[in-house]
C-alpha cells in the first residue's frame, strides 16, 4: 500500500500563503482569555497575566501568531 505525498503532486510553481494573510480578524478587541485559548493553555491567573504582557508587547497580533 502506497502512502499518499501531497506535496509531491504540487507543481514547481505553487507556494503557500504567507501566516499573515491567512489570519483575519473581526475588528474585536483581543482579550487575554483569546490568547490563553489560542496558545492551548488553561486559563489560570498565572496563564491571564502572561497573555496581557503578550498582548502588551505584541498587540493585536499576539493572537494573530498563535493561531495556525
Amino acid at each position: 500500500m502506497s502512502t499518499s505525498q501531497p506535496e509531491a503532486s504540487r507543481s514547481s510553481g505553487d507556494l503557500c500563503t504567507p501566516d499573515e494573510v491567512l489570519h483575519a480578524r473581526t475588528g474585536t478587541d483581543v482579550s487575554p482569555e483569546d490568547v490563553v485559548l489560542a496558545a492551548g493553555r488553561d486559563i489560570t491567573p498565572r496563564n491571564l497575566e502572561w497573555a496581557k504582557r503578550k498582548i502588551e508587547t505584541e498587540g493585536p497580533a499576539a493572537l494573530d501568531k498563535l493561531l495556525p
